[in-house]
């Protein structure tokens, strides 16, 4: 079972998700963890600048076998959507909006992968890129599984 939870701030998740709360997705996973069934906390998407994502592994490392990563991709109409929804609640990360999904700069995407393989090392955990083969556990710590960089997996799933 699976979970997406990309906040810790339910005023932030009440805007942008009309889902479960947040401690109501974390109890069920918890439920599930707790009776033997392989769980999954599917962080995404991840809004750069917003979205705590070591905070969120930390809540949920202890109920669940899987920490899936998934980056904000912007499309369509979405795209103007989001970015006129930054601008107005936080006009400080227009610029690394901007940079990200105008620009085409992947070097967020890349310092927080560095940041999160440094906190998983720290924390015993494995990390992997691109492949969510592999659970850990249950009484050990969840593997975490970047999917940052759609575009490589598309062409590395065409070579196959």
């Amino acid at each position: 079972m699976a979970w997406s939870i990309n906040t810790l701030d339910e005023d932030f998740r009440k805007e942008m998700d009309r889902a479960a709360s947040i401690e109501r997705r974390l109890e069920a996973m918890k439920q599930f963890y707790d009776a033997g069934i392989q769980s999954t906390c599917f962080i995404s998407p991840i809004f750069p600048g917003i979205t705590d994502v070591v905070a969120i592994i930390e809540r949920a490392k202890r109920q669940c076998n899987l920490v899936w990563l998934e980056n904000l991709n912007l499309r369509g109409d979405y795209k103007a959507r989001i970015l006129d929804w930054v601008h107005a609640h936080h006009p400080e990360l227009d610029g690394l909006y901007h940079e990200i999904y105008t620009g085409g700069s992947r070097e967020y995407w890349v310092a927080l992968d560095r940041e999160i393989r440094a906190y998983t090392e720290k924390e015993g955990m494995l990390y992997l890129r691109d492949d969510d083969r592999h659970r850990s556990p249950f009484g050990e710590p969840p593997v975490v599984c970047n999917y940052f960089y759609h575009e490589e997996v598309r062409k590395s799933a065409k070579r196959k």
